[in-house]
């Protein structure tokens, strides 16, 4: 019998932390290797754990709403193995008695709005990205954050602690608000505030739906994008019936051959990595004064989700596939997201950012910049319209398949000449689709 821990992955490249949401096993519960054993946030979404091996779950070192860094042991799995591997797990056990040291909770006492708050507020406590961003997204000041109680480790405030005070802390103003009223904001203060709340008025009939923690996230990062980008969208109508009859000929085949479906989206990628290839400076990021210039094509591709919610997965090194490996990639990629299943490394690291608005019957659309890129094409409905074509007896009205492209971008750093000359290029490698591609 030996004893080996289990630790915190690695899921994501600016991910240093994650918070436990629930354990799925308990102790004393066998467990397969490969089988997940817990859940967790990060920032960017909610995960499963698995168990890197199999064995009987021990004891758990991180309880529900524990903040822990990644590398960090979360369990103890007792395996069939050499005793020497032992030696992680009682090292576990001696910091035990040193995390009970931790300080005690400071009294609570209760706001003139229901809410409970620490009768002395804690500096310096550490916060979570995740409760952070829970934090911003209410409006809650680090000042009062200072003083919401934390049922954690070490007096921490987990994601239920946030989301329980918000719920009880109302619309009414803050204590420390109330005792200096007369205080002039500073200009840190003024810039950073967040945005006054509207007066909505309830009638009677109306349904109230509380957003739920993505919606939240979504709406806070599209205000974001308006505040930091000025935003300028270019339109062009593109000839797809190529491509069109194309698709109709080989999707049978695709489906048969690799189980899967061929859908155009795969086709448009294409085209926008290589559009990307010839115009490099719209495939690039702003930071302060600088312009990073990415090497790397990653073409995130927005994902409606059955909850109503959007995620944006990320395809890297889209130039580096053929259609047939994008469209694979394509297909996995929106089938786990609909799941829950993406991690967070799939959803980080686009350069630009395609949307389909078309699957919507929208004919064109105008797409909010995913930050910190500075472009994202949506892609219209394919509509069948009568138009002038040149024929070898001149020239002649025939029914063909169009659809519009709109390219919205960042007018900081991508003016209209280029903003214009991506979205017309991608429109040429549509139009100019080879018939006899094969897949």
């Amino acid at each position: 019998m030996a004893l080996v821990e289990l630790i915190m992955p690695k899921m994501g490249e600016s991910i240093m932390e994650a918070t436990v949401l629930t354990w799925l096993k308990q102790e004393g519960d066998t467990i397969e290797q490969d089988e997940s054993v817990l859940e967790v946030a990060t920032d960017k979404v909610d995960t499963e754990v698995p168990s890197t091996h199999a064995g009987v779950l021990k004891e758990i070192l991180a309880k529900d709403g524990d903040v822990v860094e990644v590398g960090k042991p979360i369990a103890i799995i007792a395996t069939d193995g050499d005793e020497a591997s032992t030696s992680a797990a009682p090292a576990a056990k001696e910091d035990k008695p040193a995390q009970s040291k931790a300080e005690p909770v400071a009294a609570e006492s209760h706001s003139s709005n229901g809410a409970v708050k620490l009768a002395e507020p804690v500096s310096g406590r550490f916060y979570s990205p995740l409760v952070k961003n829970i934090a911003k997204e209410e409006g809650i000041s680090m000042t009062e954050l200072e003083s919401v109680p934390g049922s954690g480790k070490e007096g921490r405030v987990t994601k239920n602690d946030i989301l329980s005070y918000v719920k009880t802390r109302g619309s009414e103003p803050t204590p420390q608000a109330q005792q200096q009223p007369q205080a002039q904001p500073s200009a840190e203060t003024t810039t950073t505030r967040p945005p006054q709340k509207v007066n909505v008025s309830v009638s009677a009939g109306d349904e109230i739906i509380e957003m739920d923690r993505m919606r939240r996230m979504i709406a806070d990062r599209m205000v974001d994008s308006k505040r930091i980008s000025p935003h300028v969208t270019s339109f062009v109508e593109a000839d797809v019936t190529n491509i069109v009859f194309w698709r109709n000929r080989k999707k049978n085949e695709f489906k048969q051959r690799e189980g899967d479906n061929l859908t155009f989206t795969p086709i448009f990628i294409e085209a926008v990595t290589k559009a990307i290839k010839d115009y490099p400076m719209i495939n690039v990021q702003v930071d302060g004064d600088r312009i990073i210039k990415k090497r790397d094509i990653n073409i995130g591709m927005a994902v409606a989700l059955p909850s109503g919610n959007l995620i944006v997965p990320v395809i890297r090194n889209a130039d580096q596939y053929n259609i047939t490996g994008l469209a694979k990639k394509v297909n996995d990629l929106a089938r786990r997201a609909r799941e829950n299943k993406l991690t967070p490394d799939e959803l980080s690291g686009g350069t630009f950012t395609i949307s389909n608005v078309g699957s919507f019957g929208n004919v064109m659309g105008t797409p909010i910049i995913m930050q910190p890129q500075v472009g994202i094409l949506a892609l219209g409905a394919i509509v069948k319209k009568p138009a002038v074509i040149e024929t070898p007896h001149g020239d002649a009205i025939a029914i063909r398949h169009k659809m519009f492209l709109s390219h919205s971008y960042d007018h900081r750093v991508v003016d209209g000449s280029l903003g214009g000359m991506v979205v017309r290029r991608v429109a040429d490698y549509l139009e100019k689709f080879d018939m006899d591609t094969s897949i």
